[in-house]
């Protein structure tokens, strides 16, 4: 049977279309993502349980994945650090050949079936940890050989899928199954399954974060203040939690070097 999304596209003679034609048929396909991901959420909600439990408890959040799928994984992982304010090890993207595989494909590395687990044992892995494989096409060796692994050492496991009952999925003890469809371009799965697995990343670090203590009412009360735009959100941040002018509460912010350190050190006074 043909994955859904290598079925053909509903939509033929692309290359005769004109632009806003094609435009609008892209848009179209793109606005059938979100509904996709909220029939998910029940299964969601399992595996962010499960990712809470163990990172408030010391273990760590992995995502392995190759291509369009292991690079939304790095994504992810890298902005967790600077959005959080949290240590750069805590979530941990990894694709299959290499962080030179962000960039540049590297062929036939998705293949390999023992290359996951090696990558993973460079971090101690251990069953204190999570790993979460992403493959929309549900079959990616790398991923299902590594889920398998993790699995035989009693470390949680889950995935992020784009097709129905795949291997991938069979091999998660939390699996996500967000059922996109054929692709506007068949078989690209950059396109929608893509922008599920964002959705879906986005959710799963989003809550993992909050309920992990790291956003204060609706802020990210930990972030790191790296640029100029970062410093001015978190001065108005502290001026809003403690009534100081723009000028104090930039010196507290600077002090402190985050937004709870500013608030707390000058609430406890």
């Amino acid at each position: 049977m043909i994955n859904t999304t290598e079925q053909d596209s509903i939509y033929n003679n692309l290359d005769k279309m004109p632009v806003a034609e094609l435009l609008q048929h892209i848009n179209e396909q793109d606005r059938t993502v979100p509904d996709a991901v909220a029939k998910a959420i029940p299964q969601l909600e399992q595996l962010v349980n499960v990712v809470v439990d163990r990172m408030g408890n010391g273990g760590r959040l992995f995502y392995i994945g190759a291509g369009t799928s292991g690079r939304l994984g790095v994504v992810d992982a890298s902005e967790c650090p600077p959005t959080y304010g949290v240590p750069f090890d805590w979530v941990v993207g990894i694709i299959a050949g290499g962080d030179s595989a962000i960039r540049k494909a590297v062929e036939f590395a998705e293949d390999d079936m023992e290359q996951a687990w090696k990558d993973l044992q460079e971090y101690q892995i251990n069953s204190k940890d999570v790993v979460v494989g992403i493959a929309a096409s549900g079959r990616t060796p790398y991923v299902i050989g590594g889920l398998r692994t993790a699995n035989e050492h009693g470390i949680a496991t889950g995935c992020i899928v784009c097709n129905a009952e795949s291997p991938v999925a069979a091999e998660a003890q939390y699996p996500v199954e967000v059922i996109t469809g054929p692709e506007f371009v068949t078989g690209s799965t950059r396109m929608k399954a893509g922008t599920a697995q964002k959705l879906a990343l986005n959710m799963l670090s989003t809550t993992t974060m909050i309920r992990l203590g790291r956003v204060k009412g609706n802020k990210m009360v930990d972030m790191q203040l790296s640029n100029n735009k970062l410093v001015d959100r978190g001065t108005r941040m502290v001026m809003e939690e403690t009534g100081l002018d723009e000028a104090t509460a930039a010196d507290l912010l600077q002090k402190h070097g985050s937004v709870r350190k500013a608030v707390d050190v000058y609430l406890s006074k």
